[in-house]
């Protein structure tokens, strides 16, 4: 099932990354078209970068891996930024990570965040969660 891409502000994927370093409380998922990963009470989200400058998402549980993704940032053109749909009430917002051909964009990957960029002008308080 393909994923279409919406409208809506924009920014450049580093941007972005640089950003949502300091949200990981935030996030309540993460895709791609084939997976998902759900947040959870008991769990925690990591997001670093490889020695090769790629970036990771881990789910953690206690100190178990309990799910990863390593994303391919070669042909990111950006990321739009949208209220959830299917979340309008709660206030949730969807990062939309669009790449592939300048022709034919898709997205590549989905997070899902508490709020949007607009909401959080004070930093985030370590290990509270939204």
């Amino acid at each position: 099932m393909a994923i279409e891409t919406e409208t809506g502000v924009t920014l450049p994927f580093d941007r972005f990354w640089d950003w949502i370093l300091d949200h990981t409380n935030c996030i309540l998922s993460v895709g791609t078209e084939d997976s998902w990963l759900y947040d959870a009470e008991a769990l925690h989200w990591v997001l670093f970068a490889e020695e090769n400058g790629s970036p990771v998402v881990q789910l953690i549980l206690g100190k178990r891996l309990v799910g990863e993704m390593v994303l391919d940032t070669t042909d990111l053109h950006q990321v739009q930024v949208v209220a959830d749909p299917d979340n309008v009430e709660r206030g949730y917002f969807l990062f939309k990570v669009v790449g592939g051909l300048k022709s034919a964009p898709r997205v590549r990957y989905t997070f899902q965040l508490a709020h949007g960029l607009e909401n959080m002008p004070t930093p985030h308080v370590a290990g509270l969660k939204h």
